[in-house]
C-alpha cells in the first residue's frame, strides 16, 4: 500500500499542494518565518544541540526571511533562512533539519525555495559537516574555514600595545565610519543588521590618528556571550579589540567564530581558554565578496549572519 494512501498520523490520500511536501509519511507545510514560529525554530535548534536562546532566535526573525516546515500536528521538520544585505547579497543561515528526517530531502526542498528567492544575489553560508554535501550539490563552493572558539575565559596578560592605537568605547560619531569599514570587510552593506547588533552589544573601536581602524562587538548569545563581529586589518589590532572583553569576563563562557588565518590571533584565543570547539566551511554561490586584504572579519556576528 502506498504511503500516501493511509498515513501514520491518520491522513488518508494526502496530496501535497503549493508549499507542501510528503516527508516520510507526514504532510509538511512550509511557513514563511514570522515571530509566531519562534517555538518551531527553537525546537529545531534544540534537536541539533545548537545553543540558541529565545533572544537569539528573535534577532534572526527580525533580520531574516525564509521558511520553517511543520507537519499536521505542529512538529518542526526543518528551516532555512536568509539575511539580505543590499540588493545583491544574502547570507544563508538557520539551516536545520530534524535529525530523523535528514534522508528524506527536507533540506533540499527548503533550500531550493530560498535559492529561488535569491537567484539574482551572491550567496554565502557556513556549512556544517552534515550540510556540506547538500550545499555542494546545489552549486556552492568552499572558500575557507570557520573555527568556532569557545570556553571559559582564563586569566591572560594583555597583548603588547600597538603604537599610536587607541581602544575606546564606540561613540555616536563613529557609526558611519564603522558601517563603511564593515561593508568593506563583509563584502556588502548591512546597516540594518549592524544597528540591531549595536543595540544589544558592548562596542569597542580602534582609532589611530582620528581614523577608525577596527571595531569589536560583544553581546549575550547562547550559553554566555559571543564576540563579533570583529573587523580589523591586522591581527595585532584585532587582539587589542578583543582583549578588553576577555579581561572583563574571566571565568565566564565566551565564544568567537573566526575567519582569520592568523596563527597569532588563534593562539591568543586558545591561551585565553577559547579553544577550537568545531571547524566548519565557508561556502559561496556567486562572487566571493568577503575581503581577504585590508579590513577583514576576524570574528563573525554568528554562523547565520556572517
Amino acid at each position: 500500500m502506498a504511503s500516501t494512501d493511509i498515513q501514520e498520523n491518520g491522513t488518508q490520500g494526502a496530496v501535497p499542494g503549493p508549499g507542501q511536501m510528503m516527508i516520510d509519511s507526514f504532510l509538511a507545510t512550509a511557513h514563511r518565518v514570522a515571530p509566531e514560529h519562534r517555538p518551531l525554530l527553537h525546537e529545531l535548534a534544540v534537536g541539533v544541540f545548537w545553543p540558541h536562546r529565545s533572544r537569539d532566535l528573535d534577532m534572526m526573525i527580525r533580520l531574516g526571511e525564509g521558511y520553517v516546515a511543520a507537519d499536521e500536528i505542529g512538529r518542526a521538520m526543518g528551516s532555512v533562512m536568509y539575511f539580505p544585505a543590499e540588493d545583491d547579497f544574502s547570507f544563508l543561515g538557520m539551516m536545520v533539519v530534524a535529525p530523523r528526517l535528514r534522508s528524506y530531502g527536507t533540506g533540499r526542498w527548503l533550500m531550493r525555495m530560498v535559492l529561488a528567492e535569491n537567484r539574482d544575489r551572491d550567496l554565502r553560508l557556513t556549512a556544517t559537516r552534515a550540510g556540506y554535501r547538500l550545499y555542494e550539490s546545489e552549486g556552492f563552493e568552499s572558500r575557507g574555514q570557520v573555527r568556532q572558539h569557545q570556553g571559559r575565559v582564563r586569566p591572560i596578560r594583555a597583548p603588547d600595545p600597538v603604537p599610536g592605537l587607541e581602544i575606546r568605547p564606540m561613540e555616536p560619531g563613529d557609526l558611519e565610519a564603522l558601517r563603511a569599514l564593515d561593508a568593506r570587510a563583509y563584502g556588502a552593506g548591512r546597516s540594518r543588521a549592524l544597528d540591531d547588533f549595536l543595540g544589544v552589544s558592548e562596542a569597542l573601536v580602534a582609532v589611530d590618528g582620528g581614523e577608525l581602524r577596527g571595531f569589536a562587538l560583544m553581546r549575550d548569545f547562547g550559553r554566555g556571550k559571543v564576540i563579533g563581529p570583529v573587523v580589523a586589518a591586522e591581527a595585532p589590532v584585532a587582539m587589542q579589540l578583543v582583549a578588553p572583553f576577555l579581561l572583563a569576563n574571566e571565568g565566564q563562557f565566551l565564544r568567537i567564530d573566526t575567519l582569520s588565518d592568523s596563527p597569532v590571533f588563534e593562539a591568543f584565543l586558545a591561551a585565553a581558554g577559547l579553544g577550537v570547539y568545531d571547524t566548519l566551511s565557508e561556502m559561496v554561490l556567486g562572487a566571493h565578496r568577503r575581503a581577504l586584504k585590508g579590513p577583514q572579519i576576524f570574528g563573525m556576528a554568528s554562523h547565520s549572519f556572517g
